[in-house]
């Protein structure tokens, strides 16, 4: 079966718009927006084109882009599907009106409610969890217990964490906000910010080479960065993947924060019965166990297992809050980590 795959143009929404194939009947074609880097999704793609004969246009390009660019195209966009990372990013969608409630109920149920919207607009395909890594020589994880706990003086100067801009940070926030309230959260933000030992920066990744190269002794990240650190090619990042560890936090409570990528029908879709069948099939056990091998994301079905590099770091006690709650904190979020001075 034929796999067209389209690149970001950064140039001429609607020239993009008017390249994608429309002429195909809506049994056989499907267009999807995917925030997701090709090599994370094509393959995937590939395989439901096999097994159903419907050809699949992708376009992949940044998460923020993408929702413009639906915004901009409005009813005239030929997207059918969205998928892209965390629960904040897909209420945005929601919030934009770009997205409609077409997922049948069928596959909503299959879904644990908290991995998926409230309305029914998305829902989770994979998650992750934010956790503390730590630098096995310098920390004992017995010092460590949950995310309030990272505002004790004794890690001052110890922490590095991305910047207030990153969605995955405006969703840990977001979650605290749920369940400690706003008055808490901002203490805690300020907190934070006390003890980090550096000006925020850099993706994750960053934060883990930092950590091994002994400018923190302490990382926020979501662990599929890890797990592609240790399980990629590049000899430096492996380097330093193996020098941190993975501690769950608030295990004894509420559990370790997680977060979703996810998927959704677009308001413009035309191929909606498609559009149901690659999320069923995005949801069967040999797609779950190929994102949780190859990405190193916890599958959302039972009886998936993980993968050997999620299996060595032993099972956790995630946080069960209505990953909506994210999306719809957001702006308390964003506001107390401004006043928190969270660059």
């Amino acid at each position: 079966m034929k796999f067209v795959k389209w690149q970001w143009l950064t140039t001429s929404l609607m020239a993009l718009a008017v390249a994608m194939p429309m002429h195909a009947s809506a049994q056989e074609e499907l267009n999807v927006y995917s925030a997701r880097k090709a090599q994370l999704i094509a393959p995937l793609l590939e395989d439901f084109s096999k097994q159903t004969g419907i050809q699949v246009n992708l376009i992949t390009s940044k998460a923020d882009a993408l929702l413009k660019r639906l915004e901009s195209e409005g009813r005239r966009s030929p997207a059918d599907v969205l998928i892209t990372t965390d629960a904040g990013r897909l209420h945005r969608a929601k919030e934009a009106g770009v997205l409609q409630a077409s997922i049948s109920p069928e596959l909503l149920k299959k879904v644990p409610a908290s991995l998926q919207d409230k309305d029914g607009l998305w829902l989770g395909l994979t998650t992750r969890a934010r956790v503390i890594v730590y630098a096995k020589d310098r920390v004992n994880p017995q010092d460590l217990s949950t995310y309030e706990s990272l505002t004790d003086s004794k890690w001052k100067n110890k922490i590095c964490i991305r910047s207030s801009g990153n969605i995955y940070n405006q969703s840990l926030v977001a979650s605290m906000i749920s369940h400690k309230g706003e008055e808490a959260t901002a203490e805690w933000a300020k907190g934070l910010v006390a003890n980090m030992a550096r000006k925020p920066k850099g993706g994750d990744r960053d934060q883990v080479m930092a950590v091994a190269a002994g400018q923190c002794d302490l990382a926020v990240v979501n662990t599929y960065y890890l797990g592609q650190m240790l399980n990629g090619s590049d000899e430096a990042q492996q380097e330093a993947a193996n020098q941190v560890a993975v501690f769950w936090p608030n295990q004894k409570d509420r559990g370790t924060h997680i977060n979703v990528s996810g998927i959704a029908i677009t308001k413009s879709a035309k191929n909606i019965e498609s559009a149901n069948k690659l999320i069923e099939f995005m949801l069967s056990k040999p797609a779950q166990e190929w994102y949780a091998k190859t990405n190193n994301e916890y599958p959302v079905m039972d009886g998936v297992e993980p993968s050997d590099t999620l299996k060595s770091w032993g099972e956790f006690h995630s946080d069960h809050l209505n990953l909506s709650k994210l999306g719809e904190l957001n702006p308390q979020a964003v506001k107390i980590m401004d006043r928190a001075n969270w660059r």
